[in-house]
């Protein structure tokens, strides 16, 4: 099978990506710290010495989760943005609320790859799904509709019946939206007897795509593809015709760190997703998405040569609270730190006796009852609470970077 692709820069030599990356990540940083945020942020960096994954993974990061409380400290964007609000295209706010932004750019959400690898063309009509109310999901579609010289019709989120008529009539061969809205598009056209048959291919995200439904979509005559985005980063990875894992954009640094660290995960280790943005009007420097995903290892077999993901597989975020306190995923990556000799740790949360219980599985190559006592002491100094240790084999628990599991029972 051919395959095609948006550019060059897709099919170079990974070496080469690397390094054009990193020539520029200095220039990023230098201008980041222009902003007030970025200057608290990176304060005591020198970014000429930032030119390697290795020295990226020495600054702090900074997660998502916070970004409400900054900008309610700091508004409008919590001095995170190097371009003035006047001089932008778009204010937008997401739930939370967060506020981003829209620079003027051409195709500034970077969503014309995954547009073009899901086979999105020139002189194409599109109908976009995706919300224009106040939150950057239909502008990050369209813009990159327009770039790849789609005419889009703005459809936006609801209105049923309003938009089966006007795929019958404007007959777009593309979707853009959430994948469960498409089937519920193609389910009433078939119940109102309306063609819907222009549709050809789609561009998903925002919920689920379990293999089941892609397959029904498929029968129907649409080919789907998805991609993963934000609203602060844009689209960040995008499925190819391959559809073996999503392909990092070309404008983003992307690791994977171990959830409530700084420290990268091994290839295929599931962790946190956390971006670097080369966005000159609202640069990301080390974002941490709360999302978890993993690196599939090699290259995808459509020829596009960067780094791959597995997908959405949970949130990071797993803080939880036992009687009554906050217990973090960072505390219970700082007792793997006082304890080297352990593996993976997960921090079971349960109900016994109407109280709240933490047992610590912890995996051990070599148990002992000392070393069993020894962290069931710095579970306790580390979360202010008691907890049972339990050393289990190495390997024992899962890959799926949970942290902490609420096991107690909701209601």
């Amino acid at each position: 099978m051919r395959y095609e692709h948006y550019d060059s820069l897709e099919t170079r030599d990974p070496e080469d990506r690397e390094r054009a990356l990193f020539d520029r990540l200095p220039d990023l940083i230098a201008l980041a710290l222009r902003a007030p945020g970025w200057a608290t942020q990176l304060t005591g960096i020198d970014p000429r010495v930032v030119n390697s994954r290795v020295e990226l993974a020495k600054l702090p990061v900074l997660r998502k989760s916070e970004l409400a409380t900054r900008q309610k400290e700091m508004p409008p964007f919590a001095g995170l943005n190097a371009t003035v609000p006047t001089r932008l295209r778009r204010l937008l706010m997401s739930p939370g609320p967060i506020f981003e932004l829209e620079g003027k750019g051409k195709d500034f959400w970077g969503a014309a790859r995954a547009l073009f690898a899901a086979g999105f063309r020139s002189g194409d009509v599109v109908q976009n799904c995706f919300s224009y109310h106040l939150t950057p999901g239909g502008f990050i579609m369209e813009s990159g509709a327009h770039a790849l010289g789609c005419a889009v019709i703005p459809a936006g989120t609801g209105n049923t019946e309003q938009q089966v008529e006007a795929i019958a009539h404007l007959k777009p061969s593309g979707y853009l939206g959430t994948p469960d809205f498409l089937k519920i598009l193609l389910d009433v056209a078939a119940r109102a007897g309306r063609d819907a048959s222009s549709l050809k291919r789609a561009l998903v995200s925002g919920a689920a795509l379990p293999a089941s439904l892609r397959q029904e979509l498929f029968t129907r005559g649409v080919e789907v593809r998805q991609c993963y985005a934000t609203a602060d980063l844009g689209v960040i990875a995008y499925e190819s015709e391959a559809c073996e894992g999503m392909i990092v954009n070309e404008t983003l640094l992307v690791e994977i760190v171990r959830p409530g660290t700084r420290d990268l995960a091994a290839i295929g280790e599931v962790g946190e997703v956390v971006v670097t943005s080369f966005n000159s009007d609202y640069p990301m420097i080390r974002l941490a998405t709360g999302d978890l995903s993993a690196v599939i290892a090699g290259r995808s077999p459509c020829g596009r040569t960067n780094m791959r993901l597995a997908g959405w597989m949970g949130r990071a975020d797993q803080t939880t609270k036992v009687k009554g306190m906050f217990v973090h995923p960072a505390q219970v990556a700082q007792i793997g730190k006082r304890h080297p000799e352990l593996g993976r740790l997960r921090l079971v949360v349960a109900r016994a006796g109407e109280q709240d219980v933490m047992t610590l599985l912890a995996e051990c190559s070599a148990p002992a009852a000392q070393l069993q006592e020894d962290v069931a002491a710095t579970l306790r100094a580390v979360t202010k609470l008691g907890g049972e240790v339990k050393l289990i084999a190495a390997g024992s628990l899962p890959n799926d970077g949970k942290v902490i599991a609420d096991e107690r029972p909701v209601g």
